[in-house]
């Protein structure tokens, strides 16, 4: 299935929902409204354009939209359908209560850093684990060893940006 990520921003996009809509009222596809988050160079840009997803949630709620039922799996998206449009919208908001809960996701930098979370302090270094096929095992075991210590929380709501200066340092 086809998604598409939207970051909305108060200045840019923010008043923009409507085209988004409509956008997806044909098209199979799932557009999915990302919450901006703080990260450690963007503190001004963030207060100026923050826009809640929960405000968005609540919009779609009150025009008919519903709450699809997540699988186990799903990551942190929560989905809603309605039943005049093929395509869906999802919603990815970082700073809900129990977002990290369902949190499914795991980065790996180009310097070979394990990032157990997008707003992790420091990344887990796994080069010497990928010289090699035959190391396939090892590294699995390594990485699984390491999930264990994955905190609860990305502590965003508490305004902790972590070590990530900005998104594009882990593909976020």
């Amino acid at each position: 299935s086809i998604k598409v990520n939207v970051v909305m921003m108060r200045a840019y996009n923010g008043n923009q929902i409507d085209q988004f809509l409509a956008w997806v009222k044909h098209k199979p596809l799932t557009l999915r409204f990302i919450e901006l988050m703080q990260t450690g160079d963007n503190e001004e840009f963030y207060r100026r354009n923050h826009v809640s997803g929960e405000d968005i949630k609540q919009r779609l709620l009150s025009e008919g939209w519903e709450q699809a039922l997540r699988s186990k799996d799903a990551g942190p998206a929560q989905e809603f359908h309605h039943p005049d449009y093929r395509g869906r919208v999802g919603l990815i908001m970082p700073y809900s209560k129990d977002f990290c809960a369902s949190c499914n996701r795991l980065r790996i930098s180009a310097t070979g850093k394990l990032h157990l979370c997008l707003f992790s302090d420091k990344g887990l270094d796994l080069r010497q684990l990928l010289q090699h096929a035959d190391q396939k095992d090892e590294l699995i075991a390594h990485m699984q060893t390491q999930l264990n210590d994955k905190k609860v929380s990305h502590y965003l709501q508490d305004g902790n940006t972590g070590g990530t200066s900005h998104l594009a340092m882990l593909g976020g």
